[in-house]
């Protein structure tokens, strides 16, 4: 029965909107994430100008491998733009991920939502800390690089 309504659904958004073929959804440690993208309009809960829509994301090496995402946004939001905040969920999950590592988001046993609110808080705000501390090192360390480049060189003419 689901795979019936599935098969008709897909059916149905290659129809009304074909599929964005090979869209970019982010990079990812071996190149770009290339997908295959459709959606279809929701039932419409909201009124105008905001919109549901089915967004389909299918793999290029095997079409029968598809994810599902219920996207809420504005009705003028093309098919593209959708592609590519659904392409963001990496970016969120790599920081999600640097964070248990890096400053202990996963070690948190609070017995109440405000002990764990302030864990949360805290250990994201030490997140943002040490990303802004790395970005600014290696800002010091390029800076340093092309300085000594540029003395080399002015030394090599001389």
């Amino acid at each position: 029965m689901a795979g019936a309504f599935l098969d008709g659904l897909l059916s149905g958004a290659e129809r009304k909107t074909g599929w964005l073929m090979a869209e970019q959804a982010g990079l990812g440690s071996k190149g770009p994430r290339l997908y295959d993208w459709a959606r279809v309009r929701l039932f419409r809960l909201q009124s105008p100008p905001w919109d549901h829509w089915l967004l389909i994301r299918r793999s290029i090496s095997d079409p029968t491998d598809m994810a599902f995402y219920v996207t809420f946004a504005p009705d003028v939001t093309t098919l593209t733009e959708l592609a590519a905040v659904a392409g963001l969920r990496w970016t969120i999950e790599e920081c999600f991920q640097s964070a248990k590592g890096e400053t202990g988001l996963d070690h948190c046993e609070a017995r109440s939502w405000h002990g764990w609110h302030r864990h949360m808080t805290l250990s994201m705000l030490a997140l943002a800390f040490l990303s802004d501390l790395r970005a600014r090192l290696k800002e010091t360390q390029i800076d340093a690089a092309s300085s000594k480049a540029n003395k080399r060189s002015l030394s090599a003419a001389a």
